[in-house]
């Protein structure tokens, strides 16, 4: 059974930033497990489970098997602890030269010469591997098993269509749950499938589209951080009462931050910018827009609030306290030879505090060092908001003997 009331576990994208979100799922298990005993193996504490872009598989890996929360975050762990890049794409010579190669030939040559040589070239790198490690790591046909033993309320995955321009959300529940329908945003009630999971992690121009079949059609469909105007969305629309929100980059710089001119920014660096607005923007902005709407419900009178479907949500939000681009600056050395040519071949250079296009980089660095690093940072931010987190779950009321909350202390901020 999962805990009441109703909570979501709402995961962000970010390619291999996405270590970051299981290293705080593992310091949550560990917390739970120290303040509940072994009573928190019974429930899972997320009834909602919803993700996109790389978030989105870990999301399902843990909604799949939703009957044993500690357990599968700990398989989770194990495979972003021993990544390697070659597990998500096609690292070596022969596979940069066919898919990352023609794409740049392609850019810098010209469409003439391409199609001269017939180059076709989707993408700039062949993410075949990851379908293969999606079948081990994400047993999707669980899910519905997962429903009818009550371990589990609704699944989300989000996807952006290439071919219609507008933004999906593919969810699966336990009950029937009326699809929604939002400018430019459409809920499409079903299975959820592995072409679910491609599609919402194909990060653009870096990996190819997948075809997903929708009605009677099939469109071309990228990644769920494309066009996601509302992330929270879809775990407010499954019924969430409560939101664990984890993101795979810092919302907010610190203030006093100073930042050198380092000359005219190269292609690498601009692409990184524009993944930081497609990744991150969105998240901190329906955030700051949920935590407006609470405040002002907290102004209305009770019969004013009676008759507006709005609701406060209680929200906690765990986001990286370090930037992930100096991290990854300093792992640019551990991605394999190849990969390191081509992204060299679009500005990324240097290391550490001299690196270029960290920010691009950091997306691709599915490698065992910088996975390890954002890991032990996840665990690291969640054990230093430890009461935090054991008052947002109640977790801190549940146990006897522990220290009840004083009427007078504030309840966990309501964004």
């Amino acid at each position: 059974m999962y805990e009441t009331p109703l909570t979501a576990l709402v995961l962000s994208g970010g390619g291999a930033r996405a270590a970051y979100q299981v290293g705080v799922l593992r310091a949550l298990a560990r917390l739970r497990r120290e303040t509940l005993g072994p009573a928190a193996r019974l429930r899972n504490p997320f009834g909602v489970i919803c993700g996109t872009s790389a978030g989105a598989i870990n999301a399902m890996a843990l909604a799949c098997q939703a009957d044993r929360f500690e357990s599968v975050v700990e398989v989770i762990a194990r495979v972003w602890q021993n990544f390697s890049a070659d597990q998500v794409y096609r690292a070596d010579s022969l596979g940069v030269i066919r898919s990352g190669a023609q794409w740049l030939t392609m850019v810098s040559v010209g469409w003439l010469i391409a199609r001269w040589r017939r180059a076709r070239p989707r993408s700039l790198l062949d993410n075949a591997p990851l379908a293969e490690l999606l079948l081990r790591m994400v047993p999707l046909e669980r899910i519905p098993r997962m429903f009818e033993d009550g371990h589990l309320h609704a699944a989300a995955v989000t996807a952006s269509s290439y071919t219609s321009g507008e933004h999906y959300t593919f969810y699966d529940s336990a009950r029937p749950i009326e699809p929604w329908q939002r400018t430019q945003r459409v809920a499409m009630p079903g299975r959820l499938q592995q072409a679910h999971l491609l599609a919402s992690s194909a990060i653009p121009f870096v990996f190819p589209a997948t075809p997903i079949v929708v009605g009677s059609q099939r469109g071309w469909f990228g990644d769920g951080s494309m066009r996601q105007t509302a992330p929270l969305s879809p775990a407010v629309h499954l019924g969430a009462h409560r939101m664990l929100i984890i993101g795979a980059g810092r919302l907010q710089e610190p203030a006093g931050r100073v930042v050198e001119d380092a000359g005219y920014p190269n292609l690498a660096q601009i692409a990184g910018h524009a993944m930081s607005s497609i990744f991150l923007d969105s998240l901190a902005v329906d955030i700051e827009r949920m935590r407006r709407i609470n405040r002002t419900l907290a102004l209305l009178p009770d019969a004013a609030l009676a008759d507006t479907p709005l609701r406060p949500l209680e929200a906690l939000v765990i986001s990286p306290s370090q930037r992930i681009d100096d991290i990854a600056s300093r792992h640019i050395g551990a991605l394999p030879a190849p990969v390191r040519g081509l992204l060299r071949g679009l500005g990324v250079s240097g290391q550490g505090t001299s690196a270029r296009g960290a920010a691009l980089a950091s997306y691709l660095l599915f490698e065992t060092s910088f996975t390890q690093e954002l890991m032990a940072l996840g665990e690291t931010d969640t054990q230093t908001r430890r009461d935090e987190v054991l008052r947002f779950f109640g977790w801190d009321r549940m146990t006897p003997g522990r220290r009840r909350r004083s009427p007078a202390e504030p309840d966990i901020m309501l964004p």
